[in-house]
């Protein structure tokens, strides 16, 4: 029987962190027990520094959280997986940026991530094109959800509150429930 209380949430933002009216801003205020990683500099992404912030917030969650991540906080929390996976219970890369504008897909694991994890992609994202996020996705191992032609899935892309999300994040939870095994005696 799954527990009552969800399964805690940390956000992980892009460059310049999620505004007020971002839909990650939109979800903390919607879905009990998420936090969101904090950055040093949100305007520098640096995917090391990024890496130890979101692990040290993996760390300090009592139970192994889902992350949802959109654009570079995608490639930071991918990152800081290689060194804490078996504390992250699943993740949900929204809008991956394109490691390549960063100088950084040869630092990214490029082997099935070892958490249920969902790639969703837009066919018209600047950042990223969807053939890549597919690539990314198939690597990763990663659930490729196709949102269409809908930019960056950000703000600009009139993406304030975003109810898909909740759905996403609660497909994650399904996926990282223990699956009880039926002994006959």
């Amino acid at each position: 029987m799954p527990s009552s209380a969800p399964r805690p949430v940390i956000i992980v933002p892009g460059i310049d962190d999620s505004g007020p009216a971002h839909w990650q801003t939109w979800l903390e205020t919607r879905r009990p027990n998420t936090t969101r990683a904090t950055q040093h500099d949100w305007s520098d992404p640096d995917l090391h520094a990024w890496g130890v912030q979101i692990r040290k917030a993996v760390e300090a969650s009592a139970k192994p959280p889902l992350i949802v991540a959109h654009s570079f906080g995608v490639l930071a929390a991918v990152h800081a997986a290689r060194r804490g996976a078996q504390r992250i219970g699943g993740a949900l890369l929204v809008a991956p940026a394109d490691p390549a504008l960063f100088d950084c897909a040869s630092t990214l694991t490029h082997l099935p991530l070892p958490f249920p994890t969902i790639l969703v992609a837009s066919r018209n994202d600047k950042w990223l094109s969807f053939g890549a996020a597919k690539t990314w996705s198939e690597r990763w191992r990663a659930r490729l959800v196709d949102a269409g032609h809908v930019g960056h899935i950000n703000v600009a892309s009139g993406h304030g509150p975003w109810p898909t999300v909740l759905q996403l994040i609660a497909d994650l939870e399904r996926a990282t429930e223990p699956t009880l095994v039926h002994t006959s005696s």
